[in-house]
């Protein structure tokens, strides 16, 4: 195709559908121009996308990385193919591999990420608009963004529903965990049709929270911060091309992803991320861990310190409380079976614990 041709073509895009030439917001395509950025007051409404990629610190297995991502590592549970685990129809059939897989990931076992707490900051500073997540862990309201903070695209465990349309009868975490802690397939105690989370299956619809705040928060958002994943999974993917096209994006990850169709990318035509092209102007990848990347943002932030310290004072508040709960629960089977507790290490312990 000659550059006469490419030209028209652009001209013919841009003015039918209001494509043109964009102010450059950032001064560098690197963490350093976004750093300046956020700190020049113009940013005030950003929303960050993140996958599973930010819960893999955490101990927590992704789902596409080869060797450990979750789908290369489901043999056992002797699926027709890894994606089944996550089909409503093989689910209503065969619900025991979810549930053997939920009781190994189940939220409460981990605790949140660097990340994780770097959306809190963004959030304390007054600069998150939103954070959307395609994760189930429940890992962004353990490190304490809240119900309006937070659109979680593909569902949570923090609710459950009976699946017949006509019961739909709701269920909390704490129960949902003592049935999958049991070996119990979770059943309706009213119709005794199977529960199951209110994470999103394929075949199913997403939530339709996540479809009335999209359209009201890309429009607005003057940083997109895309975080640990592959964005392969539509509608949560497209999600990029709906901020402005003056919006610069940040994407952290391991690999570049959500890059333009080259031939697009040619007409300045379409969402998908550029940031290799001579007309690249918004763009920027860190390649690196989600961790890393956040911690590299912070730093030239001057936030590193704040940063760090709010990570450990969190995971020690953590740790204290999983201990508590544990020493709760090991004096309640004690009192359920009649056992003396007497032992002077038992004392110890306790009083360790209530320090």
């Amino acid at each position: 195709m000659s550059d006469t041709s490419v030209d028209f073509l652009r001209n013919l895009f841009s003015s039918t559908l209001g494509l043109g030439s964009v102010e450059k917001v950032l001064d560098e395509l690197n963490l350093e121009g976004l750093a300046r950025y956020i700190q020049s007051g113009k940013c005030k409404n950003i929303v960050c996308m993140v996958g599973a990629g930010i819960s893999t610190s955490a101990g927590i297995p992704d789902f596409r990385s080869p060797g450990t991502g979750l789908y290369a590592n489901l043999q056992k549970y002797n699926l027709p193919y890894p994606e089944a685990i996550f089909q409503i129809d093989y689910f209503k059939k065969h619900p025991e591999p979810f549930f053997a897989l939920a009781r190994e990931l189940y939220p409460g076992q981990f605790k949140p990420t660097v990340c994780h707490y770097f959306m809190k900051m963004l959030k304390d500073k007054g600069l998150l608009r939103r954070c959307y997540s395609q994760n189930i862990d429940t890992l962004e309201r353990v490190a304490g963004l809240e119900g309006d903070d937070l659109i979680e695209a593909h569902g949570t465990f923090f609710t459950s529903h009976c699946v017949s349309f006509s019961c739909r009868k709701e269920y909390n975490l704490e129960w949902m965990k003592e049935k999958i802690f049991s070996d119990d397939i979770p059943k309706c105690d009213k119709c005794s049709s199977l529960v199951k989370p209110d994470i999103v299956f394929f075949g199913e619809s997403l939530p339709v929270r996540f479809f009335t705040s999209m359209k009201m928060d890309f429009p607005q958002c003057d940083l997109l911060i895309i975080m640990g994943t592959s964005l392969q999974v539509q509608p949560f993917a497209g999600l990029v091309g709906r901020v402005s096209k003056s919006c610069p994006r940040l994407l952290i990850n391991m690999e570049k992803a959500g890059q333009a169709d080259p031939f697009f990318g040619v007409l300045d035509f379409g969402g998908g991320m550029d940031f290799d092209s001579e007309k690249a102007y918004r763009d920027v990848a860190h390649i690196s861990t989600c961790d890393e990347g956040c911690l590299a943002l912070a730093d030239l932030l001057g936030w590193k310190g704040e940063l760090e310290e709010l990570v450990n004072s969190e995971h020690s508040r953590i740790e204290a409380e999983d201990q508590q709960e544990k020493a709760s629960g090991a004096a309640g089977a004690a009192a359920e079976t009649g056992t003396p507790r007497s032992a002077p290490e038992d004392k110890t312990t306790d009083q360790q614990t209530n320090d």
